[in-house]
């Protein structure tokens, strides 16, 4: 008999690489650490303090001893909590018991996934990606096919491009509006568009992550799948959360709403992984969920003024554009004509945290020649970076 060596790994983890935005701001806490003065455009959290009411209610909720285990699933409170958000927010009726919470949404799309695929299954991502979504896949035994998009198609895929793609074994079609990394938002129309094709292929279900809803700078109600389509709604999970939304990154914890059939194996996966999320952090999301939202309308309007600022200095720059993001807080910046220079964008990436900047390139989200930034930091900070973007190209 032939035994594994204990240093020796599963093949399900030596299917996955680590997170390269994790990388980046590992390497640049380095950095920091060595008295380097980095800034750091890598990583996608707010720099807002997170809301008054929501620290208050963590804080009461620890002077209530409020520390002991909940439901595998969430306490009542913020499924009830959730299911308003997702009738409020984003136009979906669902009842509490068909809501799950976790540690973060990264979370709920882990355990979707290992839930219902098996070896061989493929699943449909449009790319550029969030960095997580093809690992996950592929820990779960899963076939990642990509579905590359363009700046000039505004990131989004288009219905004939799904066609084309779904074949008998495909499992689930995932899509991210506002996206990470591109900021691209799949408008009513589109989504109804793809509607149409995924009725023709039953097989195929959609995990919906709409975690960067509140932050839109097209205006309008938000347009998400289960919302449009109720027709499909037996067949669509959509993600959502408190962290980008409230500042919420540290207290992991994100929502999904979907048919009860796939919540309840989502939450039979979560009590043996984690067990439930940690009440405190439940206890301020009740409270980001049922409170004031009235701040948004500021955070959104500061997001939206760095965004216009970050796309003004980056298509100043000779070599570099972007197209201006209609949601979330990130630029894709092409850098295609300084690649002969460095050869990939991940030399590219490396040139400039020399320079002081941390950003990602464009090839940890499925995507090349190019990197994105984060304009979730103060204004001074990306002023800055740009300067001194601007310098290490010249």
């Amino acid at each position: 008999m032939i035994h594994k060596a204990s240093h020796m790994t599963s093949q399900a983890l030596d299917r996955i690489a680590p997170s390269r935005t994790n990388a980046m701001t590992d390497r640049a806490i380095a950095l920091r650490a060595e008295g380097r003065d980095i800034i750091s455009l890598s990583v996608g959290e707010p720099d807002f303090p997170m809301p008054a009411h929501v620290k208050q209610a963590v804080r009461d909720a620890l002077d209530a001893d409020d520390t002991r285990y909940t439901a595998v699933a969430g306490t009542a409170a913020l499924r009830e909590a959730a299911a308003l958000h997702f009738a409020r927010d984003l136009g979906i009726s669902v009842p509490a018991g068909q809501v799950i919470v976790s540690a973060g949404g990264k979370q709920a799309i882990f355990h979707a996934l290992l839930a219902t695929l098996d070896p061989g299954d493929e699943v449909l991502i449009p790319s550029p990606w969030w960095v997580s979504y093809p690992e996950i896949v592929r820990f779960a035994g899963g076939v990642v096919v990509d579905l590359p998009t363009t700046a000039a198609g505004g990131f989004r895929i288009t219905p004939a491009q799904l066609e084309a793609a779904i074949t008998p074994t495909t499992r689930w079609l995932l899509l991210n509006s506002p996206g990470n990394p591109t900021g691209a938002t799949y408008p009513a129309a589109e989504l109804l568009a793809l509607a149409d094709v995924l009725r023709r292929h039953p097989q195929v279900l959609v995990l919906s992550d709409d975690i960067y809803a509140p932050l839109r700078y097209t205006g309008g109600a938000h347009a998400t799948l289960a919302a449009l389509c109720p027709d499909l709604a037996e067949r669509v999970l959509t993600i959502s959360g408190v962290s980008k939304s409230h500042a919420m990154t540290g207290l992991r914890i994100g929502v999904a709403a979907g048919p009860d059939w796939l919540v309840r194996a989502m939450g039979k996966l979560q009590s043996h992984n984690s067990g439930n999320p940690a009440s405190l952090s439940q206890a301020g999301a009740v409270a980001a969920f049922t409170g004031p939202q009235d701040f948004l309308i500021d955070w959104r309007e500061r997001f939206r003024a760095r965004r216009d600022a970050v796309v003004a200095a980056i298509n100043a720059i000779p070599g570099l554009s972007t197209p201006v993001p209609d949601g979330a807080f990130y630029c894709m910046i092409d850098a295609a004509p300084h690649m002969p220079r460095f050869g990939d964008d991940e030399a590219l990436a490396l040139h400039l945290l020399e320079h002081g900047v941390a950003v990602v390139a464009a090839s940890a989200f499925g995507g090349h020649d190019g990197f994105r930034i984060s304009f979730a930091a103060d204004e001074a900070r990306l002023a800055d970076a740009l300067h001194r973007i601007e310098r290490a190209l010249a």
